[in-house]
């Protein structure tokens, strides 16, 4: 199959600038190419790079993009010139797998532009733009509650729409975990971003070290801050930091940088015993990479209730959910967290559950998965 992958405007691929859907799909088209298939990729130019190379059997198509705004305008007029390159880059013959808003509906519009079959990946909640994919020949969504998001929009497009977990790359996460008489890590991944309730997961600290009860601990954040990388700003992360010495736990909390390296990334996922995801962005989470990373290492997983994390896990089985819509969300963060610590036995029981339930989300399970599923389009045209 002749397959082209058509990346977002802002972050280049291969990923040296984070970005999960770049991280999965940069490794989803080299596992496709292994198995003989031919994958273009479409993504952002960048300084020092070449605009053509193959890289993995993977042939790099580098077109001009531009940085990640905070206006949702911008970035839909940015989707939009972007995906117009991309239309007139592609061959008819290629089976087209796209991550932006308007591709879809540019080459799938009647009259139709391309003949081969034409598929979208939505890995957040959508915002209206499946009402115009009723011609699109796949819809993947990386969630059960993304997928019914896109029936609410548009049901007419429930025989096309098909869950495609986001995936990880498990082995590389396995290994020794956290250094014996060392703090409890509770560690985040992620844009340091509002939405993602870092204040909150700051305020259960605070009640932690209330607590005469626990043994030692730490919280580490790790992730953008640049709003032109997602995140919420060098006042947000001051603001965060700022909170923290308020609350008393300075000495127990620290930001990160962003790591791009996926070895030094699974170092840092090894040395946590808890991974904690706080976010509130109700109407944006499909299916974070980052909880799923973190419970192949070894971490259990505590998540808001949202409905795209009972994809994930089982309460009490693999990871643990809270009510972040509750007006006592901190102080329910808080017990949860403080359970955790005191119970080792727990914790391993947990840990050992969340690893093997994320093996389900390999990269090799998840590629033959899709290679299938893009050959059974192919078929009907």
């Amino acid at each position: 199959m002749k397959i082209a992958l058509s990346y977002g405007f802002f972050l280049p691929v291969p990923p040296a600038r984070g970005g999960a859907t770049e991280k999965i799909w940069h490794a989803l088209g080299r596992r496709l190419a292994s198995r003989g298939h031919d994958i273009t990729a479409f993504t952002r130019s960048w300084p020092g790079w070449p605009d053509r190379e193959v890289i993995d059997g993977v042939r790099y198509h580098r077109l001009p993009g531009r940085d990640h705004t905070s206006r949702l305008w911008r970035n839909l007029l940015l989707d939009f010139c972007w995906s117009l390159r991309v239309r007139r880059s592609l061959t008819p013959d290629q089976i087209v797998i796209s991550h932006n808003i308007s591709l879809p509906w540019l080459l799938t519009r009647l009259p139709r532009r391309h003949p081969s079959p034409v598929s979208v990946v939505i890995g957040r909640m959508p915002k209206g733009q499946v009402r115009t994919y009723g011609k699109v020949d796949r819809i993947y969504a990386t969630s059960e509650a993304v997928a019914a998001r896109c029936l609410r929009e548009n049901p007419a497009v429930a025989p096309r729409l098909r869950t495609l977990r986001n995936s990880i790359d498990w082995h590389a996460l396995q290994g020794p975990g956290p250094a014996p008489g060392t703090p409890l890590h509770i560690g985040y991944v992620g844009r340091l971003h509002p939405e993602k309730g870092l204040d909150m997961l700051i305020d259960a600290g605070a009640r932690l070290a209330a607590r005469p009860d626990l043994p030692s601990w730490k919280i580490s954040l790790v992730g953008p801050v640049r709003i032109t990388d997602g995140g919420g700003g060098e006042d947000f992360a001051a603001s965060l930091v700022a909170r923290a010495a308020a609350a008393g736990i300075a000495n127990r909390f620290e930001i990160t940088p962003p790591i791009f390296d996926a070895a030094k990334l699974a170092d840092f996922y090894r040395t946590l015993s808890v991974f904690v995801y706080p976010t509130r962005a109700e109407q944006g989470e499909g299916l974070s990479v980052a909880p799923i990373e973190a419970m192949a290492a070894g971490a259990v997983p505590v998540l808001s209730a949202l409905p795209c994390y009972t994809d994930l896990l089982t309460p009490e089985r693999d990871g643990l959910l809270f009510d972040h819509r509750s007006p006592r969300a901190c102080e329910i963060l808080a017990d949860t967290l403080g359970n955790l610590l005191t119970a080792p036995a727990r914790r391993t029981s947990l840990a050992e559950a969340a690893r093997a339930t994320a093996r389900r989300f390999d990269y090799d399970a998840v590629a033959a998965e899709l290679e299938t599923d893009l050959a059974s389009l192919l078929s009907r045209r």
